[in-house]
């Protein structure tokens, strides 16, 4: 079964989402991040979504729901690379990503994840 790679670097994990989704690759994304947290304690999850063409209603509940974990589980999430025609369907669905912060890309979202963690971008 298919698998997304989930990278710890500098107390954050990666994730970067090349394939198009499928209900099932977002089940097992949500739980393997929710494992990893557990396993690594990282204080931040940037989530890199530059590979997705389309972002339906369910993926975009998965993506919320996946910050709303991490949040609980102490870890802010922000998610970068948001194509502008993902960002409009979304917007048109009536999707909030409530919790989730946004970045044009992983640069600027790996200083949000600083940030948030109270640490000096490096």
């Amino acid at each position: 079964m298919d698998r997304i790679a989930i990278l710890k670097l500098n107390g954050f994990l990666l994730v970067t989402i090349q394939v198009e989704m499928h209900d099932q690759l977002v089940l097992r994304l949500q739980d393997d991040l929710t494992q990893m947290l557990e396993r690594t304690r990282a204080s931040g999850v940037l989530i890199d979504i530059s590979g997705l063409d389309i972002v339906d209603s369910f993926i975009g509940r998965s993506l919320a729901q996946i910050a709303a974990i991490a949040r609980v589980m102490n870890a802010a999430t922000v998610l970068v690379g948001m194509k502008p025609a993902v960002a409009i369907t979304m917007v048109e669905l009536g999707m909030s990503l409530a919790g989730v912060r946004t970045a044009v890309n992983v640069d600027k979202g790996m200083v949000l994840l600083h940030e948030a963690a109270g640490l000096e971008a490096r």
